[in-house]
């Protein structure tokens, strides 16, 4: 008999050696469960020396199986039938307990070691930069969340996180220092959720949340609420990062199960349109989905398909809206002004097409095409007036705007000095220095640059100090308040005051009744611009327009 086979056992010697044998630990049980037989490896994998004659549980449960992870073998024994479970031994060690009926009576219950395999698996499911669940461990997460939240009705909410503003740290300090920020992220996202919470890296700036702990204590959707405002005001706290003072905010979109989705791929689209919302809204905040963004999204990506093929389709034109010299009431040039009359659509309103184009990358090339048709039409007019274009603040990235822009004057054989190119302050948000070199680069050309909507950004006077702008445009909000607003008109007669002690031009832009063209007369603006002085119009009949008018002076042309 083996030293471990119990004396009431009756095994054949062959038989009892080739059990002895097997590279897998086994147990033999007899009906009531106890140990009759245990080759050396069973007894090596529990850390016993003398299996034989106990009970299981007295055998599992000291040797490090949680009780309740035991509980279902003893159930299988005492019903008579197989399973397999998974164990934890010795507190790290994971096995895989198959027990089986034998046709003799009794059991046999072998083990199969899994620790490696499953790190494997868990090291498979984690984000390496900063060691959090990545995509597929979190749609394999939720599966199972869902799941048990369908048994139980436990509470669950999906999260979605995007921060805000990191771009312009990686354009500005370096990936290392990205990097470095996105680890300090994630611990304050480890530090702002519960233990049963799942935290998950999907890339990039992009993060999850799971929220499917039973035990949080409040319905949803006031628990994914109170996440969601406590991860907006944490991770929007300052960071400290290789020396550097960095701010970072956070968008959020929330999605509740089950009324906005019973699996996995619902859920986490429903909480990305949320999150959409919430960026669209200002960023920095949270949103919850709603059934009508489903519709919304459809549209907007209906309008995308639209905009990707507009081009292509020569959908887009241009209108040209007439610059006057307040002093002389000559024309002194047009501001370009992108349409799109889609076939069925009708016209659509560059405030809702400029932004989608700029979001999906295809404002680059409909910019290029503005301003080369631009100049196009510009070189052929009868007198030799301005042509204003406005550059989208994504035409400055990739470091080809100089370039295009010396091709298209090449091309055109516009005199760089009739060019004038409007930017907002959003174009010098992302990225200053690198901005005030391309705009330098294009005044070498001798290109004019102005600075559109002055006045509506925080920073904008210390735009003025560090870039020597051509013209100042004044926002139309700010016109169209002169009347019954006096801050209004002291604003925009601070602006006037402002060009005119810098040597750089003021436009007023929006005028539409006498009595606002009376009020920027007035303040000192030298040009104005809007419906009163004319409407945008096709490019043969401004031509007409500068044909009709007498050739400006050179004191009225811009300087």
């Amino acid at each position: 008999m083996s030293a471990f086979a119990a004396p009431s056992l009756s095994i054949a010697l062959p038989f009892e050696a080739a059990l002895a044998e097997m590279a897998a630990p086994l147990l033999l049980l007899d009906a009531d469960g106890s140990v009759v037989f245990a080759n050396a490896h069973a007894a090596a994998l529990l850390a016993c020396t003398e299996p034989v004659g106990l009970p299981l549980p007295a055998l599992l449960v000291p040797f490090g199986a949680a009780e309740p992870e035991a509980e279902p073998i003893l159930e299988a024994v005492r019903a008579a039938r197989p399973v397999r479970v998974r164990l934890t031994l010795g507190g790290d060690r994971r096995v895989e307990a198959a027990l089986a009926p034998l046709s003799a009576g009794g059991f046999a219950l072998t083990f199969e070691d899994v620790t490696e395999q499953l790190r494997g698996a868990a090291l498979a499911r984690q984000e390496p930069l900063t060691g959090l669940c990545n995509r597929v461990g979190l749609h394999d997460r939720l599966d199972a969340a869902l799941i048990e939240a369908a048994r139980t009705g436990a509470p669950l909410a999906v999260l979605m996180l995007d921060l805000d503003r990191f771009k312009t740290v990686n354009d500005t300090l370096g990936h290392p220092v990205g990097d470095a920020l996105l680890r300090k992220v994630a611990e304050r996202l480890r530090r702002a959720t519960r233990s049963g919470d799942l935290v998950a890296r999907l890339g990039g700036d992009e993060f999850a949340i799971l929220q499917a702990d039973p035990h949080i204590g409040v319905e949803q959707p006031h628990a994914a609420e109170a996440l969601a405002r406590r991860l907006v005001d944490l991770v929007g706290r300052t960071y400290v990062v290789d020396g550097h003072m960095l701010n970072v905010g956070v968008s959020v979109g929330v999605a509740i199960a089950p009324s906005d989705g019973q699996n996995a791929d619902d859920l986490l689209k429903h909480a990305d349109l949320a999150l959409y919302r919430a960026k669209a809204a200002g960023r920095g905040t949270y949103r919850f989905f709603e059934p009508a963004m489903n519709a919304q999204m459809q549209a907007r990506r209906g309008l995308e398909i639209d905009l990707r093929r507009a081009m292509a389709l020569k959908q887009f034109d241009l209108a040209f809206q007439p610059q006057i010299q307040l002093e002389s009431g000559d024309v002194t040039g047009f501001e370009a002004l992108l349409r799109w009359n889609h076939p069925e659509r009708g016209p659509v309103s560059p405030a809702l097409f400029i932004p989608l184009a700029e979001e999906i990358g295809v404002i680059v090339g409909i910019g290029e095409w503005v301003l080369r048709t631009a100049c196009r039409e510009a070189a052929r007019w009868p007198h030799p007036a301005s042509i204003a274009v406005n550059l989208s603040p994504v035409q400055f990235r990739g470091g080809r705007l100089v370039e295009t822009v010396t091709n298209v004057l090449a091309q055109t054989g516009l005199d760089p000095a009739r060019l004038e190119l409007e930017i907002t302050e959003g174009a010098l948000l992302e990225n200053t220095d690198s901005v005030l070199g391309v705009l330098n680069g294009l005044r070498a050309l001798g290109v004019k640059i102005s600075m559109d909507d002055f006045g509506t950004g925080y920073s904008s006077l210390s735009y003025l100090q560090k870039f020597p702008f051509d013209k100042i445009k004044i926002d139309q909000s700010f016109v169209r308040g002169m009347e019954g607003n006096a801050e209004c008109g002291a604003i925009v007669r601070a602006i006037a005051r402002l060009g005119a002690s810098l040597g750089m031009r003021t436009t007023a832009e929006g005028v539409e009744t006498a009595t606002q063209l009376d009020a920027i007369r007035a303040e000192g603006c030298t040009e104005v611009q809007g419906y009163l002085t004319g409407r945008p119009m096709p490019a043969a009949q401004a031509s007409a327009l500068l044909a009709a008018s007498p050739a400006p002076s050179p004191l009225t042309l811009p300087a």
